[in-house]
């Protein structure tokens, strides 16, 4: 049988996962790769804004409404990513 999963800790991510192989680990004196989930962060909220803005805005135009939709549709995505990492941030990944 397999054991449960428990969750993982802070310690768990500074100490790495287990199955996590990084092949440019100390190679040519290279450190360890590490997530930019704080830059992704910032990315998706800047995204979120953005689409929600100029789609606004595109809508008080007399121009046709379909570029609109598609920029809401990718600020939802946006709001997914954000929603996605601010989880795993508050679970306690580094990055």
């Amino acid at each position: 049988m397999t054991e449960p999963h428990r969750r993982l800790t802070r310690e768990d991510y500074e100490r790495g996962l287990p199955d996590h192989h990084d092949p440019t680990a100390g190679l040519f004196g290279a450190p360890p790769a590490q997530s930019a989930l704080t830059l992704r962060l910032v990315l998706a909220a800047f995204g979120l804004v953005v689409c929600v803005v100029f789609g606004v805005l595109w809508l008080r135009t007399d121009l046709p409404s379909w570029p609109a939709v598609v920029l809401f549709a990718s600020g939802a995505v946006a709001l997914v990513d954000l929603l996605v990492v601010a989880r795993r941030k508050r679970r306690g990944e580094p990055g």
